[in-house]
């Protein structure tokens, strides 16, 4: 969520901001909403001032025995124009407020300028593609091969972008996700967190998902929206709170099911676990001070990338461009995992520094040791990492002639003695 002073101090910037965002709005015509909210703030309180004093007035007639009929007849006035005043500002409230949380972020300069995905520039590589003796399978032949994937059964149960996993690649699935867990909590200085997977509305707007984009998610009849990803319950761990400074910084990681309507993506990535409406992923969100955001993405976007050279996953990050970062990003670094059954690097993490514009929207602040002033917190998030498509990255990047597929030194421990996923 924007801030209206901000905005008023620096239009221009506001401006040159939402152009690069491609968002048609101005500073002014927030601006001038503001003035007229503002103008009936000062009207309101000069009536009330007013209405104080007439009343006075009315008391010291009365007393004397004289006629307060004019007065009275003020004070009636005045009590509809109170009125009308109220309900202006409570409606130019709701205006500017909409609007301020309708608009994405403003971007980090460093962030390039470009249309979409193809314009990331990349910014790190780790690792070579292996060499393989054998025309490499994409997951999903790999696994119905192996009879341990099954989308059909799963169609007939819920439809399209389901899956079923069984025995070893079921097995392969947890053990990612404890190993993860384990790399996060031990060694990254995240404190493991179990949060609710359904959630009201003021939690989703928090973190940016409504009111733009409530046809990417899924809601229950009873008005429960079911998270898109756990971003949602970590960051709000905070909201309306003020967080003592010498508390700072928070850092969360939990992993939950996430649910996304994969709305505008009709015919892209059809078969395989790519895109699915249910997928499993370890989040990590991180609540800071102002001034160290920028430092802890950094060691964010490390932590997810910690993850893949730890399974010997040749990967590149890359930071996303104007025309494909996030609503509530300033700047982004994704994470491109190699699928050598696809050819290229498939995204399996972002990691996202969105400042106070979350915490605006939360009011979630924070004290400064010593200070009786609150500021907003900066909040941070990223995936580490999207388990189904990690558990793709490894079937393709470790699968052998026979269709069988090695399980990675680091998986060892968490797979009850299987080095090796073989048909049932």
């Amino acid at each position: 969520m924007h801030d209206i002073k901000w905005i008023r101090e620096n239009p221009e910037a506001f401006d040159a901001a939402m152009t690069a965002r491609k968002q048609d709005v101005t500073a002014q015509r927030l601006i001038d909403i503001d003035v007229e909210r503002r103008k009936l703030m000062t009207e309101h309180q000069e009536m009330l001032a007013r209405r104080k004093v007439i009343s006075g007035e009315i008391g010291k007639l009365r007393k004397n025995g004289e006629n307060a009929d004019d007065l009275m007849a003020e004070m009636s006035a005045l009590k509809d124009k109170i009125k009308e005043a109220e309900d202006g500002q409570a409606s130019l409230n709701d205006k500017l407020d909409l609007l301020l949380s309708s608009f994405p972020n403003v971007l980090d300069p460093e962030v390039p300028v470009g249309e979409d995905e193809d314009d990331n520039v990349e910014v790190n590589r780790w690792g070579t593609p292996g060499e393989f003796d054998f025309k490499p399978l994409e997951h999903f032949e790999i696994g119905e091969k192996l009879g341990l994937m099954d989308f059909e059964t799963a169609a007939k149960l819920s439809g399209s972008r389901f899956v079923i996993l069984r025995g070893g690649l079921a097995k392969l699935e947890r053990a990612l996700s404890q190993f993860m867990i384990d790399l996060h909590t031990t060694e990254h200085g995240y404190e493991e967190t179990i949060t609710p997977m359904l959630v009201r509305d003021n939690a989703v707007f928090g973190t940016g998902q409504l009111p733009k984009f409530a046809e990417d998610l899924f809601k229950t009849t009873n008005d429960y929206w079911l998270i898109p990803t756990s971003e949602v319950t970590l960051t709000n761990q905070v909201a309306d709170e003020i967080v003592d400074q010498a508390k700072l910084p928070l850092r969360y990681t939990a992993l939950t099911q996430c649910f996304r309507s994969e709305a505008g993506s009709a015919g892209r990535d059809t078969r395989g676990m790519i895109r699915q409406h249910q997928f499993s992923k370890v989040e990590m969100v991180s609540v800071v001070e102002s001034e160290k955001s920028d430092e802890e993405l950094t060691r964010k976007t490390r932590c997810a990338e910690t993850v893949l050279e730890r399974l010997g996953l040749p990967y590149r990050t890359v930071i996303l461009c104007t025309g494909d970062i996030g609503f509530s990003a300033t700047k982004t670094y994704d994470i491109e995992v190699w699928l050598p059954g696809q050819g290229k690097y498939r995204e399996i993490s972002s990691c996202s520094n969105t400042r106070d514009f979350q915490a605006r929207r939360m009011n979630a602040r924070y004290r400064a040791t010593g200070e009786k002033k609150t500021q907003f917190v900066h909040t941070l998030n990223g995936s580490g990492l999207a388990v189904g498509r990690c558990l793709i990255a490894v079937m393709e990047n470790y699968q052998q002639a026979d269709g069988s597929i090695r399980v990675p030194d680091a998986l060892k421990p968490y797979m009850g003695g299987i080095e090796v996923i073989s048909a049932r």
